[in-house]
């Protein structure tokens, strides 16, 4: 095989300009080959034809109700062909054309009569982006027509389309090029059945919307009319603590953070009028960001403590807020400064705080009646034994008698 035609069959990237004549097979034979030759007039006449064919790099490929033709310059050669045979085209009612551009590699074959042809993806693609066209368009593939749009003169010719399903499945992404002159500004046959179809899936998938937004409505309607009944299944005094979240622009007070909920739970959990939810269980909810009454109910409690805590520097910031997860409203929210010197300290002192403060927010202010049935009992036993007996000194040896009179008097 000689050498110029080994190096004619390498595979290249080209810019295939395919060409079809709408309602070929409907012809009569006698027309069949008066529209082929017309067309071949037409399109040999083209300027960017015959610049390409001038240049050597230009391959004609028949293919009976049309032509491929193979360009390897730019995506602008083909393009331009198409926009000079549509001008030509323009008011023929009697030839219909659709057209097909798209760039993608091709590789050169040898025939029988051992003549350089060409075949590949891309002139196979450039026959499906023309597929889905109808009678005067020119449908340029997304690829393309993305390198196209790089100059500014194509730009306000190509028109996106969207997605269009070619044989195998295959979905293939077009633009639509035309402009007054030129082009077919219609949207192809193939698209509208695509689009009307989307338009029933969207109709459907809003209904269905619909009624599950309805479903929604009607549950929420159904569980507020009840809220007390909902609200007494839980106990007053019970409560979750969730872990406190590292709000610190480095991330790295984790440890501190979970520390303050640990000694939290720890000290809540020795008073015995609270009921306070497990740790494993409260800290489930760590990072998953859920929403309180949705904690609370799934922890079956009827308030929630969750805070934070920043550090800048060896300040650190803490903040904490009890809230009745019924309601949705703050009870308390108090916010700690300290200084990072010592971390356990910090953690003993500010959960013994907090936890002073829950104690009467939940409980109530401890009341004195150990102190005053005390101090009555104290009083009922005065009373039994009587008045105090006055204490008798004895003088010291050597004093008057006078002396020791007067004192016992005092």
């Amino acid at each position: 095989m000689p050498a110029e035609v080994k190096k004619e069959i390498e595979l290249e990237i080209a810019h295939v300009l395919f060409i079809d004549i709408v309602r070929y097979s409907k012809l009569s034979i006698n027309e069949q080959r008066a529209v082929v030759d017309e067309l071949t007039t037409i399109v040999r006449g083209s300027d960017q034809y015959q610049k390409a064919e001038a240049a050597g790099r230009l391959i004609k490929i028949p293919t009976g109700d049309g032509m491929a033709l193979v360009f390897y310059k730019s995506p602008e050669e083909p393009a331009q062909c198409a926009v000079e045979v549509s001008r030509a085209l323009n008011g023929n009612a009697h030839l219909q054309v659709r057209m097909g551009v798209h760039s993608g590699p091709v590789s050169g074959v040898v025939d029988v009569n051992e003549r350089t042809n060409v075949a590949g993806v891309g002139i196979n693609m450039a026959q499906r982006v023309m597929d889905c066209g109808d009678g005067g368009h020119i449908l340029v593939s997304k690829h393309t027509a993305e390198d196209l749009e790089a100059y500014d003169h194509w730009r306000p010719v190509l028109h996106e389309l969207g997605p269009c399903e070619v044989k195998h499945g295959v979905r293939v992404d077009l633009f639509n090029l035309y402009s007054d002159e030129v082009g077919n500004p219609k949207l192809p046959t193939k698209l509208q059945a695509v689009r009307t179809h989307r338009a029933h899936v969207r109709w459907a998938e809003i209904a269905a919307a619909l009624l599950v937004l309805c479903a929604i409505i009607g549950g929420v309607f159904y569980f507020s009319r009840r809220p007390a009944q909902l609200a007494s299944a839980v106990a007053d005094n019970s409560i979750a603590v969730l872990p406190f979240v590292d709000m610190s622009q480095a991330k790295d007070q984790g440890y501190f953070s979970d520390g303050i909920s640990e000694e939290l739970l720890n000290l809540l959990s020795k008073i015995p009028q609270l009921k306070v939810a497990a740790r494993t269980s409260s800290f489930s909810f760590k990072g998953k960001g859920v929403e309180i009454p949705e904690i609370a109910r799934q922890l079956r409690v009827a308030n929630v403590l969750e805070g934070s805590v920043r550090r800048s520097g060896d300040q650190l910031r803490i903040t904490a807020q009890l809230i009745r997860a019924a309601e949705g409203f703050h009870l308390w929210s108090e916010t700690y400064d300290r200084k990072m010197d010592d971390i356990f300290k910090i953690q003993d002192e500010i959960a013994g705080e907090v936890v002073k403060e829950l104690k009467v927010k939940l409980l109530g202010a401890a009341p004195k009646v150990r102190t005053t049935v005390e101090s009555a009992v104290r009083l009922h036993r005065r009373m039994l034994e009587g008045p105090p007996r006055p204490v008798q000194t004895v003088p010291p040896a050597g004093t008057p008698s006078w002396a020791s009179r007067d004192t016992l008097a005092r």
